[in-house]
């Protein structure tokens, strides 16, 4: 059972069952490259080489749920490399699609990865949400957990069950808030473009392969059949209960800002060189600022 923290649904704390590959997932792209570690395959790689990278995605969609799994990162020279895990219907909304993203992306030898949260809402990825941070441990060393809770007005992602962004839908965001049902995803792939130093350094395959590792799946919430998103909200079963979430309490916000204190190195909400006008949400102090 994996443990689903009280911050997350704002009662009682209780267990949630975790997934087998079998069960929620199916092989994305390079399928020769992911590769299960154990035989009721509940831990699965995925890698990157010079032939392919490589990724899952769950067998169903899902609208408004709690998604967590255990990873760890690639070691050494990882420069370009972005490992990801993520929500996303892009492929059934090409113009209009919705994403909550986590993804860590490489460094230099010797560096620390930086982990990157985004956010999309009916395509609108002219107006980015990104955060970067550092992390408090080493990513490459043992499993920790990253976790997404996803209701209709509040978004929270989680590192270990400490809460280190929360966003909250206001009318002012229009669409920008997701809001259509969405697979869940894990990938790895070269990034040299952008991931790292801007694109000034980028993926050197002599350190290849770059091998990302999950386990502990959880998949907890509303699926949806994607060809009929208006009654997504009737297959919740007891999942219903994510909906009572109002929001992180007083201590929980104070675990958040210390991390954000410690460990926040960009948002979108200080750029001014990017958004001379703050977007609407960041004038909300600790929702998504």
């Amino acid at each position: 059972m994996a443990f689903i923290p009280s911050c997350v649904l704002g009662f009682s704390s209780h267990g949630l069952p975790t997934s087998s590959f079998n069960e929620s997932f199916i092989r994305l792209f390079g399928n020769d490259h992911v590769i299960f570690l154990d035989d009721e395959r509940k831990s699965v790689q995925i890698s990157l080489d010079q032939s392919s990278g490589s990724g899952f995605a769950s067998q169903l969609t899902y609208l408004y749920s709690y998604f967590s799994a255990s990873i760890k990162l690639p070691g050494n020279y990882t420069a370009g490399v972005v490992v990801s895990y993520y929500t996303s219907n892009a492929d059934e909304h090409t113009t209009n699609h919705d994403e909550i993203d986590f993804e860590f992306l490489g460094n230099t030898g010797g560096k620390p990865w930086t982990l990157q949260t985004n956010l999309y809402g009916n395509g609108s990825t002219g107006r980015g949400r990104e955060e970067r941070y550092t992390l408090w441990f080493d990513p490459t060393q043992d499993f920790h957990s990253y976790s997404i809770l996803w209701t209709s007005t509040w978004i929270v992602y989680y590192v270990d069950d400490v809460p280190v962004r929360e966003v909250q839908k206001i009318d002012a965001m229009g669409g920008d808030f997701p809001s259509k049902a969405m697979n869940l995803f894990a990938t790895v792939w070269d990034g040299s473009s952008w991931a790292t130093g801007g694109g000034q350094n980028k993926v050197d395959y002599k350190y290849a392969p770059f091998i990302a590792k999950y386990s502990s799946f959880v998949l907890y919430g509303c699926s949806a059949n994607p060809a009929r998103e208006e009654s997504a909200a009737e297959t919740c079963g007891n999942a219903t209960d994510l909906n009572s979430f109002n929001g992180l309490t007083a201590e929980r916000k104070g675990k958040m800002e210390k991390f954000r204190i410690e460990h926040l190195i960009y948002s979108y909400c200080n750029d001014r060189s990017r958004y001379p006008t703050p977007l609407p949400e960041c004038n909300l102090r600790g929702k998504s600022s």
